[in-house]
This record gives structure tokens, sequence and C-alpha cells, in this order.
């Protein structure tokens, strides 16, 4: 090979490891940090490039939550959690004998939520939920819940298998008005 062979093949060289280069961080990137817990539900560690909204309500990106940056630990989890089965159907009894399962229904979808948090153990129908926790609304987790419906509101987005156009089962929704009727009692988690 001649020296000006030799000298043509170095650039070509240099853009072909850059290009390897940013394939590998690229694929680096995209790999989810993530580790499973012994309830099967996988959490997240966080990392510097996780999206944040804006200090005190979460935001709605295509469908999925953002966490506020202000949120506590517990909280970003539970809407991490949540974002996890946001595209399952609804299912009656969803969500209640496990917690992966095919699709929710609307206390197996808070109950997931609030799992992934650490806030619950167990899954929980809509009748307990409505006395779980303490009464009245919180600040970041509002579970609302009768005998027959449950929903949440988490960083001020609802979190709730009723009221969409994008399919039935768990979806975030921005208006905090209940779909569902009747009275609900208001319940959060201590502290949150």
């Amino acid at each position: 090979m001649t020296n000006a062979q030799g000298a043509a093949i170095k650039p070509v060289l240099r853009i072909s490891i850059a290009i390897l280069a940013l394939v590998a961080a690229m694929f680096a990137a995209s790999a989810p940090a993530q580790a499973e817990t012994p309830g099967g539900v996988s959490t997240t560690t966080p990392e510097a490039e996780t999206p944040t909204a804006p200090p005190g309500k979460a935001i709605l990106v295509r469908g999925r939550a953002i966490a506020p940056a202000d949120a506590p630990p517990a909280v970003k989890k539970v809407i991490a959690a949540a974002n996890k089965i946001r595209t399952k159907p609804y299912i009656y009894g969803g969500g209640h004998g496990r917690w992966w399962d095919a699709g929710y229904d609307c206390s197996g979808a808070v109950s997931f939520a609030l799992h992934g948090g650490s806030l619950i153990s167990t899954p929980m129908p809509s009748g307990s939920l409505a006395g779980w926790g303490s009464a009245g609304r919180g600040r970041w987790i509002t579970v609302y819940a009768n005998g027959g419906h449950a929903y949440a509101i988490i960083a001020g987005l609802r979190w709730d298998t009723a009221g969409t156009t994008n399919g039935t089962g768990p979806r975030w929704h921005k208006s905090l008005r209940a779909q569902a009727s009747g009275p609900f009692t208001a319940r959060h988690p201590a502290g949150y």
C-alpha cells in the first residue's frame, strides 16, 4: 500500500471508530437501570438524564407521567410504577391475584402504583382503599375510593381506569374530575 492510500484510509478509520463509539453510547444510555424486587415490581434507579417536570406538578408526555423535580422519592416511584402499566387493558379483578397481570381494574391499578412506592404490600379492592391510609387529601397523593370505584390524584394528575378515549384501562389524565359517579372518600399515605 502506498503512503497516499494509507493517508486516505486514516480519515475513514477515524469516522468508523467515531460512529461505533456513538452507537455504543446510545445503547448504554437506552438500557434501563432496573432491579427486580421480591414482589416482582421493578424499581427504576434514578439517573441523571431522567426528565422531571417543574416543581409541584407532574406533566404528561405522550401518555406517560413525568414526575416533578421536587417530588419525594416514593412519589417518583409511584409514578414510575403506574407508567409501567399505563397501556394495559381494563380487566375486572385485574391486579388483585398478582402484581403483574394482563390487565387491571381500577383498584388493581391504584394498588400497583402505590406498591411501586412501597406504600402498600398487597393489592386492595376499592372498598378497602376507602379506609386505607390517613383521612383527607394529601399533598402528593390522594386516593379517592368507594365500594365501586377507586382512582388517585398523584402529583396533580389523575390515575384512573375511567374517562379515557385512548382505550380502557389504567391511564393518566390531566383532568382531575372523576368520570365515575358517587361520593368518594379521600385518603392519603401519611406524609404524602
